[in-house]
């Protein structure tokens, strides 16, 4: 039963950030995102959706897979940290770049997320690999979101 219970309460923090961040996104898809620059290689608005809805998914699955095998001593409380400091970043990134409108502000945040998400996944590396793995896919979605993040400053 505690499983279950860790694994609902994965799945409702990473989901929560995501939720969190589309309070702010959703709003402003058809105002102000539609008329700004975009780059040549911006997916369509449909495809945010059903990505990071699986990975929001993955990144519970992950936290899960780590969380289950009893987070004690210093260096599992370091990776727990690090999985709730990027769900904050995620969010705080939607908050910035769709509600503040502030794509310079946006880009600095993600450049800490792209780093956190990168020493999460080497500091799980070694005993949670399967945490680790679920996580690349992240990774590269939100590096592909900075260099689209970058564009957009550089467009506009």
């Amino acid at each position: 039963m505690k499983n279950v219970y860790k694994f609902i309460v994965a799945l409702i923090a990473s989901y929560g950030a995501g939720f969190l961040g589309s309070f702010f996104t959703m709003s402003e898809i058809g105002t102000w995102y539609s008329l700004i620059e975009k780059p040549f290689f911006n997916p369509p608005n449909w495809v945010f959706g059903p990505v990071w809805s699986v990975l929001y998914f993955m990144i519970a699955v992950s936290l899960f897979l780590f969380w289950k095998r009893e987070v004690r001593g210093e260096h599992q409380r370091e990776i727990f940290g690090l999985f709730i400091f990027q769900l904050i970043l995620n969010a705080l990134w939607s908050i910035v770049f769709f509600g503040f409108h502030s794509p310079e502000i946006a880009m600095v945040i993600i450049f800490v997320l792209v780093l956190n998400i990168g020493l999460l996944i080497k500091q799980l590396w070694r005993q949670y690999r399967a945490s680790a793995y679920l996580l690349i896919p992240y990774l590269l979605w939100v590096s592909f979101a900075t260099i689209l993040n970058i564009a957009i400053v550089y467009l506009n």
